[in-house]
């Protein structure tokens, strides 16, 4: 669990135009964004955000930090040039940056971000250890981008404070998507890793602030493999990932990893007979390349509600090259249905620990990622599961004491509130 130097939820009152970065699993993400504050019509007006995406080639995942800096800075250029921001900042009016960088990381303060390990499948050399902010901030200098970094932070604790600007009943921000992983406000007399004398904990008045944001990085959770029950196929997945050992949590329930489960369990069938029986054994190629079922393979057998579940059979032709019988897309609904109930319920684990620590009995979880809003029956089962940890006598998902919410824009708009926070505070600093 990490310490951000995130010491409060929004007013609702932030303003300021921002420029954020979301270096993701899968997609580098560039954002310009406006904060309007209490200017704002209604809570669905409090932000405009201009936004570009880039989809990271396969070959940055195993590169070295100045390949990866140098895509991103010259990403933050093209950003630049095409939406005309070089006409209004320069080197003397520098534009603020936030910096949304969703690995795990030891911070010393909000502009400081230390890479612990790699996860998500990355494995880039020279930067665990680093300062990731400083790697970025020197490539931004070597090109000159009139950019000043502001904050790093974590999606998980933007997805909170990005909720709290519109719904102040939020309590935890949570990624359930390629990763699994949550943020709350916690007392700071409870951090044990800090000394309640540390300066960095000071207001502008040296009184020692109350709260903290916390990111759990519970992906990491049981990485000893001590509590949770393995299966021989989250065995395989570890020994085959970047990083056996890590994510243990992280590799039985996030949306990187459901889809090779799901593909693991078809070969092993195939492999004994059970299933395709009928078929050429080149005809199940496809079947055997790692990671070529996704999570939303799982999403659309579960949701699909055509006559004769057509579309799945699509699905299985167009993505394997593989004709499904009837007893075998049984099966298949059967197995998906099983992967995904287990990481609904883990997800909704790691919440309710949360909770439980706090005691936390009423709120919204502001949720974020794929799996949480794309999965058709993620919210309900994840609500099934707090309701028998938290004993609440549940009236429907959508009535319980704590309920998931979709989380605003965390990366892009939390990223950027986060910025006008902190710019705030340094001005108050200054002035005292």
């Amino acid at each position: 669990m990490n310490v951000t130097w995130v010491h409060s939820l929004p007013t609702g009152k932030e303003t300021g135009t921002f420029l954020t970065i979301d270096l993701g699993g899968t997609n580098l993400r560039v954002c310009k964004v406006t904060l309007h504050g209490e200017s704002a019509k209604n809570k669905d007006q409090k932000y405009d955000i201009e936004q570009e995406q880039y989809k990271f080639p396969n070959s940055i995942k195993s590169t070295n930090a100045d390949e990866l800096w140098t895509h991103v800075a010259e990403k933050l250029e093209d950003f630049i040039e095409n939406k005309g921001l070089a006409k209004e900042y320069d080197d003397k009016n520098k534009m603020p940056l936030g910096f949304c960088f969703s690995y795990p990381a030891t911070q010393d303060g909000i502009d400081h971000a230390v890479l612990q390990r790699w996860t998500k499948g990355f494995d880039i050399d020279g930067v665990e250890g680093h300062d990731a902010a400083a790697q970025l901030r020197a490539k931004m200098e070597e090109k000159k981008l009139p950019l000043d970094l502001i904050c790093v932070i974590n999606d998980t604790v933007g997805a909170l404070v990005a909720s709290a600007y519109s719904d102040p009943a939020t309590i935890i921000g949570g990624i359930f998507g390629t990763g699994c992983n949550a943020a709350y406000m916690s007392s700071v007399s409870s951090i044990k890793k800090l000394s309640p004398d540390d300066e960095r904990l000071k207001d502008k008045d040296g009184n020692t602030r109350p709260l903290m944001a916390i990111n759990c990085e519970y992906g990491a959770f049981d990485n000893a493999r001590k509590v949770l029950p393995w299966t021989k196929y989250d065995a395989q997945i570890d020994e085959e990932s970047p990083r056996p050992g890590q994510q243990a949590f992280e590799k039985l329930s996030a949306g990187l990893y459901l889809g090779e489960i799901f593909r693991l369990i078809l070969v092993e069938f195939a492999d004994r007979g059970l299933i395709f029986a009928d078929q050429e054994k080149n005809g199940n190629e496809k079947l055997r390349q790692r990671y070529s079922i996704d999570t939303g393979f799982l999403s659309q057998i579960e949701n699909d509600e055509t006559e004769g579940f057509t579309d799945t059979r699509g699905m299985f032709r167009d993505v394997l090259g593989l004709d499904v019988a009837d007893e075998e897309l049984e099966v298949f609904r059967r197995v998906a249905e099983l992967i995904a109930v287990r990481g609904a319920r883990l997800c909704a684990c790691g919440v309710a620990a949360i909770c439980l620590e706090e005691g936390i009995t009423e709120g919204h979880v502001a949720a974020d990622g794929s799996v949480a809003n794309k999965h058709p029956h993620f919210k309900k089962r994840w609500a099934k599961a707090l309701d028998q940890i938290l004993g609440f006598d549940s009236v429907g998902e959508d009535q319980d004491p704590i309920i998931i919410t979709s989380a605003d824009d965390g990366s892009g708009v939390g990223c950027a509130i986060i910025a006008a926070m902190e710019m705030e505070d340094r001005l108050q600093r200054q002035a005292a």
